[in-house]
């Protein structure tokens, strides 16, 4: 299949779920063949290479920074960043607040947490979440800060089991953090779950927004 075939099969079957198209590595033209197929949000984890391609590319592409993001990065993405995926600290988060206030615009978050055994990938525990909600004013202490929701990446395995026990606790969480913090917040709705090998676990335990890669694009 072409990218603009993986691209509109891949639209409807995560539909009503969001789609990034993650296009990390890949050269402009295949961007551009599934912007025209449809897509506007690409998922990025490489600040440079998401700096360059925003400036080739469309300007009303919706670009997510996907990957790990160090703080003396926030400066270069802050300008035009439709959505930060993975959100693991505070000290993230007040790095993007002041990005965010210099240029006079909000900037949309997920809250990533830690549900994978990998110890090497990042994230809050649920722990280090509730405290920081508990003792934080959210609204007065990031007024440039969307909080759109929250992410998580399960273990890499083949036991399906184990993937979706990953998947269904954060789903739980989100709940949970969603009622006892976002109320009435209608901005919080997103929970990032999903890639190209477990989406369809992920859409089953409730996400409402994956990021799919190499089954669109092709291995890197």
């Amino acid at each position: 299949m072409s990218i603009s075939e993986q691209i509109q099969k891949y639209q409807r079957a995560v539909s009503p779920a969001t789609l990034v198209a993650v296009s990390k590595t890949k050269p402009n033209s295949a961007i551009e063949e599934a912007y025209a197929a449809g897509q506007r949000i690409f998922g990025e984890n490489r600040v440079q290479e998401l700096v360059d391609k925003h400036e080739a590319l469309p300007k009303d592409i919706q670009w997510h920074l996907i990957g790990h993001l160090q703080r003396n990065k926030v400066k270069y993405i802050a300008p035009f960043v439709s959505l930060i995926h993975a959100v693991d600290s505070v000290r993230l988060l007040d790095e993007i607040q002041k990005e965010a206030l210099k240029n006079q615009r909000k900037i949309s978050v997920l809250l990533q947490m830690h549900i994978a055994q990998e110890s090497e990938k990042y994230g809050f525990s649920e722990e280090e979440l509730l405290s920081f909600l508990d003792e934080k004013n959210l609204e007065e202490d990031y007024p440039n800060i969307v909080f759109q929701g929250m992410m998580g990446m399960a273990t890499f395995t083949d036991d399906e089991h184990q993937i979706k026990q990953e998947f269904g606790s954060l789903k739980f969480l989100f709940d949970r953090v969603r009622s006892g913090f976002f109320g009435d917040d209608s901005a919080f709705k997103t929970l990032s779950m999903g890639m190209s090998g477990d989406y369809s676990i992920a859409l089953s335990c409730g996400s409402t927004m994956v990021r799919i890669g190499s089954a669109i694009f092709g291995a890197r």
